[in-house]
C-alpha cells in the first residue's frame, strides 16, 4: 500500500501521540502547532491542571514504546488523600492493591511526546495557525504570526488534534451540511494555585496521593510534582456569594482560604500572589458529529470530545483514540474509508459515555467523598468487587483501571450498577447489616 503524507493539526497530547504511531508505520507526518515551541519558551502559569495517567494512556504510550520515558516524570497516586473541614483527613484506595493512577505535569509530558515525535521523524513546525482549508483540492493553509504570511500546504490524509477550540473543527464544521455541534460550559471555573516544595525538594504533604478538600459546592485539589511541589486548583463558581466574582481583593482570598482550607493555608506562601496572576478559565464539554470526511480527515482528541477534567480521563480518552485507530490500521490494512468510518463508530459514542461521566464525577469528588454514608456505598462496593470481581466493578474502575470496556459500557453498568445501591442504601440500618449475607443476596439478586 502506498503509504499517505499525513498533516496534524495541533503538537498537544494527542497530536504529537498520533505523528508517533503513524510515523512508526511508516506514513510521512508533519505537524502544524499555532504557538510557539513550549521546549524553548517558559511556559505560562496558572494553565497546567495536572495530569492523571491511567491504565488507557498506559496502554497506547506502550504500544509505541514510550511509556518508559513517561515514567521518568510520573508519580504514582494510589489514592485520595481527603481534607474535611474539621481539619480531620481520610484517605481512600483508588481501587485493589496495586492500583493506581499517575501525576504528570501536562508540559513535561507534551515537551516529552513532541522530542520523541521528532525522534521518529516526524516534522513540527510552531506559529503555524490553520485559517482555511479547502476540501475540493485537498489543501490547507496557515499563516505564521513570525513571518506574516501564509502557506498552502496539500494533504492525502488530514487530522484535528487541536483541542476544544479546534481550528480544524470550524473548517470542517462551516463546509458540512448537517454538521451537528454542542458546546457547553458549567457554572464553575478553575485557577491554579502552588504548594511549593520544602527543604531540599521536600515534599510537603503525602507524595503519592491526589489531595482533595471538598466543600459542597467547590473543591481544592492538588497533584504532585517529580521536583517536590504540588500544583492546586480551585474549581470554584463563577458568580454567587462565594465565588471568583466575590474574592475580589486580597483580604477577601486570605480569609476565604484560611477559614475553608484551613491547613492548605501555611503551605502556601504566595497564595494571593498566584490567585492575582493566575486566569481563571473555563470548563468546557464538547460533542459533535460526524468526526471524518471519508478517506481524508478525522478529528480526535480534544477536537473531537472535549470534557471536564473530574474523572482524569480527557489525556486518557485521546490517547485511546490513538490506540483504538491504530488497531483499525491493523485490520483494515491501508483502506482509510473502513479505517475512519470504524474510527468514528467505536469512538463517538465512547466520547460521548466518559463526558457524561466526567460531569457525573465532578458531584462526587465536590459533594460526597467525606459523606459517610457515600464512603459505607464504596465500602460495600468494594467488598462485592473483592468477592465476585468480574460480576461487580466499581465505577470508577470500570474506566480507570480497565481499558478492556469501553467507557459507553462503563456507563451502562454503572448506571445499573447505582440503582441497586440506592436501593440497597435505603435499607434501614443499613449501616449495621451492610455486610450480611441477606444484603449481599439482594444485590447480587438485583444484578442477576
Amino acid at each position: 500500500m502506498n503509504k499517505k503524507d499525513v498533516i496534524i493539526v495541533g503538537a498537544g497530547l494527542v497530536g504529537s501521540l498520533l505523528s508517533i504511531y503513524l510515523s512508526k508505520r511508516g506514513y510521512n507526518v508533519k505537524i502544524y502547532e499555532r504557538r510557539g515551541d513550549m521546549r524553548l519558551e517558559q511556559l505560562a502559569a496558572g494553565r497546567s491542571i495536572n495530569l492523571a495517567l491511567s491504565d488507557r494512556g498506559i496502554k497506547a504510550l506502550e504500544e509505541v514504546g514510550v511509556m518508559d520515558e513517561i515514567r521518568k516524570i510520573a508519580i504514582p497516586m494510589h489514592g485520595r488523600f481527603i481534607h474535611n473541614a474539621d481539619g480531620s483527613t481520610a484517605f481512600q484506595p483508588y481501587g485493589k492493591e496495586g492500583q493506581f493512577i499517575n501525576s504528570v505535569s501536562r508540559g513535561e509530558l507534551n515537551k516529552t511526546l513532541m522530542t520523541l515525535a521528532e525522534q521518529n521523524g516526524v516534522d513540527i513546525y510552531f506559529h503555524e495557525k490553520c485559517t482555511s482549508i479547502d476540501w475540493k483540492h485537498s489543501e490547507i493553509e496557515f499563516e505564521s504570526d513570525i513571518r506574516e504570511e501564509t502557506e498552502t500546504v496539500r494533504f492525502e490524509l488530514l487530522f484535528g488534534a487541536d483541542g476544544a477550540y479546534s481550528a480544524a473543527r470550524l473548517q470542517h464544521q462551516l463546509q458540512h451540511d448537517r454538521f451537528e455541534y454542542h458546546q457547553s460550559y458549567i457554572d464553575f471555573g478553575y485557577k491554579e494555585l502552588t504548594i511549593p516544595a520544602g527543604d531540599n525538594g521536600r515534599f510537603m504533604m503525602e507524595k503519592n496521593a491526589l489531595h482533595i478538600w471538598p466543600r459542597g459546592n467547590y473543591m481544592l485539589i492538588a497533584l504532585p510534582n517529580t521536583d517536590g511541589s504540588f500544583t492546586c486548583t480551585l474549581f470554584f463558581p463563577f458568580e454567587g456569594a462565594t465565588s471568583f466574582a466575590s474574592l475580589n481583593t486580597a483580604e477577601k482570598v486570605r480569609e476565604f482560604f484560611e477559614r475553608t482550607f484551613t491547613d492548605a493555608v501555611p503551605l502556601m506562601p504566595t497564595l494571593v500572589e498566584d490567585f492575582f496572576a493566575n486566569p481563571t478559565s473555563s470548563l468546557v464539554t464538547v460533542k459533535c458529529f460526524p468526526w471524518i470526511r471519508e478517506n481524508r480527515f478525522a478529528l480526535i482528541g480534544d477536537a473531537a470530545h472535549a470534557i471536564v477534567p473530574f474523572f482524569g480521563q480527557g489525556m486518557n480518552c485521546g490517547f485511546e483514540d490513538c490506540s483504538v485507530l491504530n488497531g483499525l490500521m491493523d485490520k483494515h490494512q491501508g483502506n482509510w474509508t473502513r479505517i475512519l468510518n470504524d474510527f468514528q463508530q467505536l469512538r463517538k459514542p465512547d466520547g460521548d459515555a466518559i463526558a457524561d461521566l466526567a460531569l457525573n464525577n465532578f458531584i462526587e469528588m465536590r459533594d460526597k467523598v467525606a459523606d459517610p454514608k457515600f464512603l459505607l456505598q464504596k465500602k460495600i462496593e468494594a467488598r462485592l468487587h473483592q468477592k465476585y470481581p468480574e460480576k461487580w466493578i466499581p465505577a470508577y474502575a470500570q474506566v480507570t483501571f480497565s481499558p478492556h470496556i469501553r467507557y459507553s459500557e462503563a456507563l451502562q453498568r454503572g448506571e445499573k450498577q447505582e440503582k441497586i445501591m440506592q436501593l440497597v442504601m435505603s435499607i434501614d440500618n443499613i449501616d449495621k447489616r451492610w455486610d450480611s449475607d441477606d444484603i449481599e443476596r439482594l444485590i447480587m439478586d438485583q444484578l442477576n
